[in-house]
């Protein structure tokens, strides 16, 4: 019955051939009836030949959906190697993705998507027992596809006949995909949709691949063996649909069953993808644009990203994919170089610039992804992708972009693989080691050799170094001939070794020869041809001793030969030898006989016709950069196959060697260790694939944004700063962190306004983001970020109107400052228009991002259209509001200890820079600093304490300020900051307060200045008369501040301080030694410093006269009482008349030492 419906098909009725197809799909699809084998087979020559045939566009369509639907129905059924499965129903508008959108004729692929569910419904749920279909007629050989074209059945492996049956199909699409015009068969057009139609099934059964694929070898070989060999071969053709499907079908492969295919995916990485996106000048617009869109699904794709660098750019012989993936990519964001000809246009030039910054992007957001990943879950969980979930939707992926199970689950022999990033370090700093050492051999090759071998990247034997340069990709083949010509000693050895590496046994001479040469350019200095030709007779006449009578024969001959074939293949030479000649010249060299004339003829004959040349030498001629690359990959007989300016189709004659060759190479490496694929979790493995990338990406980034005013283009850049800058900063990479911090905050324009624009504006978002994001790495690069923040402010404020932060510094009167703040403002910007106002002329003339005062010499004024514009920029800014500013000092309650201490560092560094700057001080750090050490205060002692150290050195640094103003409103800001401080209950025997106000005791005992010392006189008063319950240890800094005004050669500043110390030891005695009896102590000797005021007797008196009360209280017992008084009792115990006999003191020696300050003090008041 098939056979009868497939004869039925091509009978030029469009209602037939739709009526055989919907019959044919309906028998693959049922239940019921198992078609296989050569049945199977005859199907899928009815279906293409409708296709091949049809003049309806509907019809061809439907064959080729009806075509891809039965590859989901055999490929699933093999996959579970069962009837019983669910069929995923084929996306006919997918199928269309590349070609044939032109047959759609109106509504073709509706109707074809209903034909097609119309019967994958109807076979749903006929449960019956299943009858097999026996092999059935091939047809009758009229069809488009004959029968000879496609196998009939398959050799016994062992396995089920489903499976059988998938690998049959298998092979025979790879099979039609390979098939070439010839001249008994010349319709191109025919061939070419088949091949086309071939490869997009091909497409349809990789994009659906399950882990069958990976789990059972021989499919995965018959990848390897048919569809990478289809690969291969069609990438030889210049046609744009083939193309993108072996790209398409490459990016499969390299997403499902890269664990399996290391070394293939090694090599057509270069091949179809590298070779293009490297190809700056000239490219074809489409064909780059699909590379550029692979990358971005590739890029999508975190563990693909990864997996690449650890098995190529780690792997010393690979080639350096993700390395040169990401160059690849800075070249074409930069585009072609100044001066160079160039055939794109200007918009297919910014169009590429952008699909590679948008590449750049996508690649260093799935490594911060799996970075963020990794940690979380742990270095030692396995890996998930996040395409790992299967869509269950009812349509088959034509793309491959959903529905991927990733290669790690389905391939669990690659998890023996698994490395931390240590051993790959190693890996990968050898690789780079030995890189550098074949580029010191192509300048200096006994220097390269020695460096080599004194590093233990070779052997230091001439075997070992003969080796190396036998089979070492990247090397410089004339350089080679130089160096085994060269007549000292070892490198006389090592070509003798090398020679004597091959192995000639029943190599004809021309053969063994050109064998021989392949290797390295044979030098131009006679002597050294002479030494390499004369071992090389040697070698040959070894391992053939029949050939020659001796090996002075093979001797002239090889002279003769290499005469031969530069006389033959040299265009310079007009006279060429003929064979006659070459017989003539070669009489009576065999031991005074003649060879025979037929060898020798045979010999030119060969030469003649095929040049000897080294293996890079078959290559077309291409740029030095590109033959230095496929030397490097060891791919230039393969890109001998890649002619990429090929018209038309062509076969690949004598280049089958080529391909049989490469086939060898893949089976001989599969089973070797150096084809293990590794897969890694540990997240450290970034820090080497940061220092490969960071440096295109800062670059792309950077120019990008200087020159684009592109919105999606400049947005691009910055979220991949922000990424990068995410990746850096958690890695702990100080130089590219800060690098790309720098970067976007030089892209701010904060620092030049009058030329600032939207993308600038969105890279005052990025660093506001960066800042919240990635806060807790930022480390030293919070200085860049707060500086923007910074200076934001201050335009901000320009643009409202408001005063200058210079008019808080006007007078040294605090309060007459804050009643002049109203009136001291000038009217808006944004609402006045030109003002030439020494503040505003300053920014508009702007300066350098790194300068710390913006227009200094501010002596000429702006014109009005630069007035104008600035005003129109500082409109831009109000895009951003108050709020984001604030956020990111608020936020600082979120940062860990380390970030905080970070933060706080440099905020006071940018804070310095503002208070010291010379025409415009401005106070908005400072205030932050206050604003954030409140946020902060409930921190862990620990960290508080680090934090304050900062601070403090900080407000003692400025406080010391020359500029009188500055330092007045830094004390007064660490008053308040003091104030808040001490709302905070001090436990016992810590001594937290006293560092708290420390700052004060230096500043007082330092500054010269009267103002700075009356203000702290004032602030010690205000703080410990207001707070007096909650001092604690800060009495010890209250009594030093004290006795250092006491000392003052000042009078006001001596009463002033009296008068606070007067009232503190009439009402708050007890409260001085309630925690800490050492403070009594403090208290005497300030008072005795008190008592040598020279200023006011009544001062002095006074103070000897507290000293007295003093001294009362100590023999009271006061002190000991206080100090062994239950927590709260803060009222002077009663003395207890029978105690003092000093039964209460326990150490007599501790409660004597309190009595020396008073004694001494007496003494000197008596003299």
């Amino acid at each position: 019955m098939i056979e009868a419906v497939c004869k039925s098909a091509g009978s030029g009725e469009d209602a037939v051939d739709l009526a055989v197809l919907k019959v044919l799909l309906s028998a693959v699809r049922s239940p019921c009836v198992y078609i296989r084998g050569e049945c199977l087979v005859h199907i899928v020559k009815t279906c293409y030949n409708v296709y091949l045939g049809s003049v309806s566009g509907t019809n061809q369509i439907c064959a080729k959906a009806v075509l891809a639907q039965i590859m989901l129905i055999v490929f699933a059924r093999m996959e579970e190697d069962s009837m019983e499965v669910g069929i995923r129903t084929v996306s006919v508008n997918e199928l269309l993705e590349f070609t044939d959108r032109n047959l759609n004729e109106g509504n073709s692929i509706q109707i074809v998507q209903s034909f097609i569910y119309e019967v994958m419904e109807a076979s749903e749920g006929n449960a019956s027992p299943v009858v097999e279909v026996p092999n059935g007629s091939k047809g009758d050989g009229k069809t488009e596809v004959d029968s000879g074209e496609m196998e009939n059945g398959a050799e016994s492996s062992g396995e089920s006949v489903i499976r059988e049956d998938g690998f049959l199909i298998f092979k025979n699409l790879c099979k039609l995909s390979m098939k070439f015009s010839s001249q008994e068969q010349s319709d191109d057009l025919i061939l070419l949709r088949g091949k086309i139609l071939s490869l997009e099934l091909l497409k349809v059964v990789m994009n659906n691949g399950g882990p069958i694929w990976r789990s059972n070898e021989r499919f995965l070989s018959a990848i390897k063996q048919f569809l990478c060999l289809s690969l291969l071969k069609n990438s030889a053709l210049s046609v744009m649909t083939i193309f993108q499907l072996l790209c398409s079908i490459f990016m499969s492969l390299l997403s499902k069953f890269r664990s399996g295919l290391k070394e293939e995916i090694g090599i057509f990485f270069p091949m179809l993808i590298l070779r293009v996106l490297e190809n700056v000048l000239q490219p074809s617009f489409l064909q780059k644009m699909t590379v550029l869109n692979i990358l971005e699904k590739m890029s999508h794709d975190s563990h693909i990203i990864i997996d690449i660098f650890v098995n190529y750019d780690c792997d010393v012989n690979a080639p350096n994919i993700f390395e040169r993936t990401v160059n690849g990519l800075l070249k074409t964001a930069l585009g072609p170089p100044p001066g160079s000809t160039t055939t794109l246009s200007p918009i297919q030039d910014l169009t590429f610039r952008l699909e590679s910054v948008k590449c750049l992007v996508s690649i260093i957001k799935s490594m911060g992804a799996w970075m963020d990943q990794q940690l979380i879950i742990g270095d030692f969980s396995p890996p998930k992708s996040s395409e790992s979930e299967i869509s269950t939707e009812n349509h088959a992926i034509i793309n491959g972009e959903e529905g991927t199970i990733p290669d790690y689950e389905l391939h669990p022999e690659t998890n023996s693989g698994l490395s931390d990033a240590a051993s790959f370090e190693q890996r990968r700093a050898y690789k780079l080691e030995f890189q550098k050492g074949i580029s010191l051999f192509n300048r200096k090759p006994s220097k390269g050799i020695e460096f080599l071998i004194s590093s233990k990247k070779i052997g230091g034997s001439p075997e070992g170094v003969a080796a190396f340069l036998k089979n070492t990709a990247g090397l410089n083949e004339t350089v080679i001939g130089d160096y085994l010509g060269e007549r000292e000693d070892f490198s006389l050895k090592v070509m003798h070794a090398y020679v004597d590496s091959f192995n000639f046994e029943a190599l004809d001479f021309g053969e063994a020869i050109r064998f021989f040469l392949r290797g390295f350019r044979l030098p131009g200095e006679a002597q050294k041809i002479d030494r390499i030709m004369e071992k090389f007779a040697e070698r040959y006449c070894k391992c053939n001793p029949n050939s020659f009578t001796s090996a002075d024969t093979a001797y002239v001959l090889a002279y003769s030969v290499i005469l031969l074939n530069t006389d033959a293949h040299n265009n310079m030479v007009k006279d060429k030898m003929t064979k006659a000649d070459f017989i003539r010249n070669n009489r009576g060299i065999d031991d005074g006989k003649d060879l025979p004339e037929e060898y020798l003829g045979a010999i030119y004959d060969h030469i003649v016709k095929n040049e000897i040349k080294m293996n890079a030498d078959s290559s077309a001629p291409q740029s030095k950069q590109a033959n230095s690359f496929n030397k490097l990959l060891g791919l230039d007989g393969i890109f001998n196959l890649v002619n990429w300016k090929q018209t038309e189709e062509k076969p690949l004659g004598a280049n089958g060697l080529l391909i049989k060759h490469i086939q060898e190479q893949f089976k001989a490496k599969s089973g070797k260790s150096e084809s293990v694929y590794y897969a890694v979790t540990d997240v450290a493995i970034l820090r080497f694939m940061v220092e490969v990338c960071w440096g295109p990406m800062l670059a792309a980034f950077s120019v990008t944004l200087d020159q684009s005013d592109d919105k999606v283009a400049t947005s691009q850049c910055l979220q991949g700063i922000r990424h990068a800058v995410h990746v850096t900063a958690v890695m702990g990479m100080q130089t590219q962190r800060d690098a790309f911090v720098t970067t976007v905050a030089k892209f701010t324009f904060l620092h030049c306004v009058a030329d600032m624009k939207q993308k600038n504006v969105d890279a005052v978002k990025a660093i506001i983001a960066i800042a919240i994001e990635d806060g807790n790495y930022l480390q030293e690069a919070w200085e860049h970020i707060l500086t923007c923040l910074s200076r934001f402010e201050h335009l901000q404020l320009l643009g409202e109107g408001a005063p200058t932060d210079a008019s808080f510094f006007t007078t040294s009167n605090i309060e007459t400052d804050e009643k002049t703040h109203k009136s001291a403002g000038f009217p808006s910007l944004k609402r006045k228009g030109t003002l030439q106002n020494p503040a505003v002329v300053a920014v508009v003339r702007g300066g350098s991002y790194d300068s710390t005062t913006l227009g200094v010499n501010t002596s000429n004024l702006v014109t009005p259209d630069q007035m104008n514009n600035f005003i129109l920029n500082l409109h831009l800014l109000d895009q951003i509001g108050s709020f984001e500013l604030n956020h990111i000092f608020a936020h600082s309650q979120r940062l860990n200890s380390e970030a905080i201490v970070a933060f706080v560092k440099a905020l006071c560094k940018v804070s310095m820079s503002e208070l010291q700057s010379p025409t415009d001080p401005r106070v908005f750090s400072l205030t932050k600093i206050v604003e954030i050490a409140h946020y902060n205060m409930n921190r862990i002692r620990l960290v508080w304490s680090r934090i304050w150290n900062v601070l403090s050195d900080f407000f003692v640094s400025v406080g010391l300020s020359e500029n009188l103003s500055v330092a007045i409103f830094v004390m007064d800001s660490l008053r308040q900051l003091a104030m808040k401080f001490l709302e905070r209950e001090e436990l016992a025997n810590y001594n937290f307060q006293n560092e708290f106000l420390r700052p004060f005791v230096i500043v007082m005992q330092k500054s010269n200045s009267t103002e700075i010392k009356e203000l702290i006189v004032r602030c010690i008063s205000q703080m410990v008369l207001s707070r007096v319950n909650n001092v604690k240890s800060g009495w010890k800094s209250v009594f030093m501040v004290f006795t250092a005004a006491a000392a003052d050669e000042r009078k006001n500043i001596v009463l002033l301080a009296f008068e606070t110390m007067e009232k503190i030891v009439r009402e708050y005695f007890p409260y001085i030694t309630e925690t800490e009896t050492t403070t009594f102590t403090d208290c005497v000797r300030c008072l005795i410093t008190f008592t040598n005021s020279r200023f006011n007797s009544d001062v002095s008196l006074n103070a000897i006269a507290f000293l007295r009360f003093c001294a009362v209280k100590l023999a009271e017992g006061g002190l000991v009482c206080n100090e062994r008084s239950e927590e709260g009792g803060l009222s002077t115990p009663p003395v207890d008349k029978d105690a003092s006999d000093g039964q209460l003191f326990t150490d007599r020696d501790d409660h004597a030492s309190y009595w020396i300050p008073l004694l001494t003090g007496n003494l000197l008041f008596k003299f």
